[in-house]
């Protein structure tokens, strides 16, 4: 492999790049629906 590219067709750069978004945006949707079950909870407790 002369272009120096993994299985995925990723760069090392591309791939890091990559991930730090992907890192992102998974917290982001990690807190949207930990803040949308808390409300839920407030609003009628489950437990």
């Amino acid at each position: 492999m002369a272009d120096n590219k993994s299985l995925s067709g990723l760069t090392e750069e591309e791939a890091q790049e990559f991930h730090g978004i992907f890192t992102q945006s998974m917290t982001g949707f990690i807190g949207v629906a930990l803040f949308a079950h808390v409300l839920a909870w407030l609003w009628r407790p489950w437990l």
